[in-house]
């Protein structure tokens, strides 16, 4: 009696005359695992960034900003040396985050409300929450209730 597949069971494996063979690499690549759900790690990824909403500073706080702006104003052919702290949006999703940068100020428009530093950057008067420079006098409120008696 005939087995099944005797005839064919011995025989070499066929090769094309047509395709080149293909290497043992490319034939693993074909059974590497599918990601089915691409972009998924990075829409987590984004997700799970934490940004944080802007401060609104109070009365106090605006006119210490508005008096160190003028001194700046005063001072702006020196090209003075100041630390912004200010708020830059995130523009993938609500809020930013607070960036503190240090240069020189190459203009100060009061007008439209900006100041651009040496490096290029644009800060807007509205996202600033702290200035500090040199050329600032020692700006103290007496009756800020915030103060240390050493500080008053």
């Amino acid at each position: 009696m005939k087995k099944a597949y005797e005839d064919i069971i011995f025989l070499s494996r066929p090769v094309s005359k047509a395709h080149v063979p293909m290497s043992l690499l490319d034939r693993a690549a074909q059974f590497s695992p599918f990601a089915a759900l691409s972009g998924y790690e990075d829409a987590l990824a984004e997700t799970a960034r934490l940004t944080e909403a802007p401060i609104e500073l109070d009365v106090d706080a605006k006119a210490d900003l508005n008096e160190k702006l003028v001194c700046l104003q005063t001072h702006i052919a020196q090209s003075p040396q100041v630390t912004v702290t200010y708020f830059e949006p995130d523009i993938w999703k609500a809020g930013g985050a607070y960036v503190t940068v240090t240069d020189a100020i190459r203009r100060l428009n009061s007008l439209e409300k900006w100041l651009l530093l040496d490096n290029g950057t644009k800060i807007f008067f509205g996202d600033i929450l702290a200035l500090e420079s040199p050329l600032f006098p020692t700006l103290v409120r007496k009756e800020s209730p915030f103060l240390s008696e050493k500080e008053r």
